[in-house]
């Protein structure tokens, strides 16, 4: 049986997660997962080390500078809830604000699951290129919301 954990030393190492994150730096963020963690997020999952390489590799290809605002963070026995606000600069000097969610389960104070929310067309409006793409993404996110506004 897994030993307890501390929720304030599950705050205090998700938070040093969220800095390490800001650096963009692998090797800062890689020992804060477990090695055979899993990580889902936008329809994919992808396992252990490799795949939290993967997941990163594919963050800093998008995203030159990000900065995490906590908005609220609950922690619930070893599984830590966080809404946030991520700022960020993509290569092209483009700024994107995304609100966002996650879900982390910690064992042994090392991530062993994260499931992170976020609405993708936040960066695709950011990203598409020329009138055609920006078009599209603007009628997207115009049907999507019929019947609400």
């Amino acid at each position: 049986m897994e030993a307890h954990q501390s929720p304030e030393r599950i705050r205090e190492v998700a938070k040093k997660l969220d800095d390490a994150l800001e650096t963009r730096n692998a090797d800062q963020i890689l020992p804060f997962f477990a090695d055979d963690c899993e990580i889902e997020l936008l329809g994919i999952e992808l396992t252990g080390k490799d795949g939290v390489r993967r997941w990163l590799e594919w963050q800093f290809k998008h995203i030159a500078e990000v900065k995490l605002e906590p908005i609220i963070i609950i922690v619930d026995g070893n599984i830590f809830f966080e809404e946030f606000i991520v700022n960020a600069r993509l290569h092209d000097g483009t700024k994107v604000e995304s609100r966002q969610a996650e879900v982390l389960i910690y064992e042994d104070y090392r991530v062993k699951s994260l499931r992170l929310y976020f609405d993708r067309l936040d960066f695709a409006g950011s990203i598409a290129r020329g009138f055609v793409s920006k078009a599209i993404v603007r009628r997207l996110i115009k049907t999507s919301l019929a019947g609400l506004v």
